[in-house]
């Protein structure tokens, strides 16, 4: 028998800076990068509270100019890439520090990207389209869940097609990643809840993808304990250190596992939600997730009963199917008592969108890898089970 070549990769930023007080190596990181002028991507709420400024000092104290952009929306848009990239060329900046969560971090990634490529953001949708390295980025987390600070993933919503683009490429990891978990302490538990099952689910939907490897299942495994563990102590108590920290490890390891062994219909489906409706992704990934998974058993249970084991449940004597719906009961009881919308229609999901909306899942690049095919039917089947 010949044997079947496959190659698979590691991606990861260069530098992981972890812990409280990470943040402070921020401007010596930027001058190691050959930083000049800084470009700081964010939100408007971390402008205002004043934190981008914060990270602007840090940076300033090593000589180096920054320049503060606060327009990366929630689901951020092309428009948004657009008009950062407008004033990264006007003010000649030449590096760029994002801070904050998922939407900060991947509207730094779109503007960089086409930085150092040109065109529109819009031509880098798929996997691998672009030519050339972005423009140095250091990227600064302030969740704990979408580990868009050290992925190769930039999700960005196309405003004329309403949907959320996939932009999978190696160029737009960041040289360094930073998690402290002292910029975590004051998000409110609803961020917190919806981050962390963002992480839970990126970490399920890395262990059952049809490329994971050992590399990618022990980061996905110890991510599985610590979120059963301090998720729920986390949005409890904001000020709980400990639950900071092991979130932000967590998600982290969560990130690991999906950044190189992809996602699955989770995630394509979640995306066409949040680029249709506006919604949160992490909300909409914790309602579909145990749907999804369901839907996915036959592809490989075996996955979702070591899911379980790892989650903290009993499997001792159980079938491989009965230990599988163990995984997916203890999901939807984290998701409960974390306080996720129990289903879609409270979020004002519309049956009459589906079949639009799991066309396009279909054709996300995420899908690629979920360990179970999907027709049409059945992905609408999978959102009106969600409801």
């Amino acid at each position: 028998m010949g044997i079947i070549h496959q190659v698979y990769g590691y991606f990861m930023p260069t530098v992981n800076l972890m812990g409280a007080g990470a943040v402070q190596e921020t401007g010596k990181q930027a001058k190691l990068l050959g930083g000049k002028k800084v470009f700081l991507v964010t939100d408007a709420f971390l402008e205002k509270i004043g934190m981008a400024q914060e990270i602007a000092d840090i940076i300033s104290k090593e000589g180096l100019e920054v320049v503060i952009y606060g327009g990366a929306e929630p689901n951020p848009t092309d428009k948004n890439v657009h008009d950062g990239l407008d004033i990264y060329t006007k003010e000649g900046c030449n590096l760029i520090v994002s801070v904050g969560g998922g939407s900060s971090h991947d509207c730094a990634k779109g503007i960089g990207l086409v930085a150092g490529n040109g065109g529109r953001i819009n031509d880098y949708e798929g996997v691998d389209k672009s030519p050339l390295p972005m423009a140095p980025m250091i990227a600064i987390n302030t969740t704990a869940g979408t580990a868009a600070e050290m992925t190769r993933f930039c999700i960005i919503t196309d405003l004329a097609r309403h949907i959320k683009m996939a932009i999978v490429d190696w160029h737009v990891t960041p040289n360094v990643s930073i998690n402290d978990p002292l910029l975590m302490m004051k998000q409110p538990p609803s961020l917190t809840a919806a981050t962390g099952m963002d992480a839970l689910t990126h970490a399920v939907e890395a262990y059952v993808s049809t490329i994971a490897t050992p590399v990618t299942d022990s980061a996905a495994l110890m991510a599985f304990r610590l979120i059963s563990k301090y998720l729920r102590r986390a949005v409890a108590n904001g000020e709980d250190f400990e639950a900071r920290e092991q979130m932000a490890y967590a998600q982290l390891l969560a990130g690991m596992a999906f950044n190189n062994a992809s996602l699955g219909y989770v995630h394509a489906m979640a995306h066409q939600l949040g680029g249709f409706y506006n919604l949160p992704h992490g909300v909409c990934n914790a309602i579909l997730l145990p749907h999804v998974s369901r839907f996915n058993m036959i592809g490989n249970v075996e996955r979702y009963a070591e899911i379980a084991e790892a989650m903290g449940e009993n499997i001792t004597g159980l079938s491989a199917r009965e230990a599988a719906e163990k995984c997916f009961s203890t999901i939807a009881t984290l998701s409960r008592d974390v306080g996720i919308p129990t289903g879609l229609a409270e979020l004002g999901v519309k049956e009459e969108d589906f079949a639009l909306m799991a066309g396009n899942a279909k054709q996300d690049a995420c899908q690629l890898t979920n360990p179970r095919t999907a027709t049409l039917d059945q992905v609408i089947q999978i959102y009106k089970n969600a409801m």
